[in-house]
């Protein structure tokens, strides 16, 4: 929590993102190896330099989810398995998901607000990819 100056307190949301076809472009779609998607990382630093809390998530694992961070110099505060998580309870017994903002290319429901970003090349196959890469 941070007390600005007008009076006024922010406080830092946790805000998560996907690595395949959110942060990285496949190489099945670019060519030969996985590539930077520099709009979604633009985002990604934006909220990372209001002072958020930052997750790099993936459903292939806290390896591939790590090395890509380290890859493209995101330094995050948080790496996780990509999967909805709750904080503590609420009046009424209603769970909150731990995650405020999450960004991924496909139609998930993890966190308070879930961002779909636009998948490049969505009409190729993803498939193979998903088996055979590796951290």
């Amino acid at each position: 929590m941070e007390q600005l100056e007008s009076n006024t307190i922010r406080i830092a949301m946790n805000i998560a993102f996907d690595v395949d076809d959110t942060l990285i472009i496949p190489s099945v779609v670019s060519g030969d190896r996985d590539i930077p998607n520099y709009e979604v990382i633009a985002i990604y630093r934006f909220f990372q330099e209001q002072g958020h809390h930052m997750i790099i998530w993936s459903g292939s694992g806290v390896d591939w989810a790590t090395m890509w961070g380290e890859k493209l110099g995101l330094k995050p505060d948080e790496i996780r398995i990509k999967q909805i998580s709750y904080e503590g309870s609420i009046p009424g017994n209603i769970q909150q998901p731990y995650v405020d903002i999450a960004f991924d290319d496909c139609d998930v429901n993890l966190a308070k607000v879930n961002v779909k970003v636009k998948r490049v090349a969505n009409n190729i196959s993803r498939e193979l990819w998903n088996k055979t890469k590796k951290p």
